[in-house]
């Protein structure tokens, strides 16, 4: 969670390198358009959600979560603040919808047409950890939890804690499928390698 505009620069910056693959320039940015705004006004919301107990950041909040909705309007995806650590990167425009009750670590990287959402009440959410990978199509519901390194493949159903980590995973509902899980380079490490974990 973002909690000083240090944090706030370094979440963005991890969010480039997940994107772009290194820091992206003016023109990469431009090209990703509305995809790479997203991004960037999320992480807005969380820093004056978290980091502002003024009147004037609460104002600033609020304007930077009527932007995000505009945002998520124009391009499918309903993703709240406070959800995704680092290196978050959304590969295409399309349906994307996640709970505000789940938790995902660093360097999570998604599809189109993704739901990861409560089931059985409201804040049975799953729990994520780093370095998962999130195919097209895939659904990922419940009070669950999935460790590092996952990959959960196109079109999915997850809707049981996955033990192993390193794996991939698929099916409806989903089992696993082999033992080679999410190839990622921590793009956080290399970022930003003297945080606390």
């Amino acid at each position: 969670m973002i909690s000083s505009r240090r944090e706030y620069r370094n979440y963005l910056e991890c969010d480039e390198y997940a994107r772009f693959g290194h820091k992206g320039s003016v023109f990469e940015k431009l090209k990703a358009g509305k995809c790479w705004n997203y991004n960037v006004w999320l992480r807005k919301c969380e820093y004056w959600y978290n980091c502002g107990k003024t009147p004037i950041a609460s104002i600033l909040y609020l304007f930077c979560r009527i932007r995000l909705r505009q945002l998520g309007e124009d391009i499918g995806w309903e993703i709240p603040p406070n959800v995704f650590g680092p290196g978050l990167c959304v590969v295409h425009r399309g349906t994307v919808v996640v709970s505000p009750h789940t938790k995902v670590g660093e360097n999570c990287r998604m599809h189109v047409c993704v739901n990861i959402g409560a089931w059985g009440g409201e804040k049975a959410a799953p729990v994520m950890g780093d370095n998962i990978y999130i195919g097209p199509g895939a659904k990922v519901f419940g009070a669950i939890s999935i460790p590092s390194g996952v990959a959960i493949g196109a079109n999915a159903v997850v809707n049981k804690t996955i033990c192993e980590k390193n794996v991939s995973v698929g099916g409806v509902p989903a089992k696993v499928l082999s033992r080679k899980g999410s190839v990622h380079i921590n793009y956080c490490d290399e970022v930003w390698p003297d945080r606390l974990r």
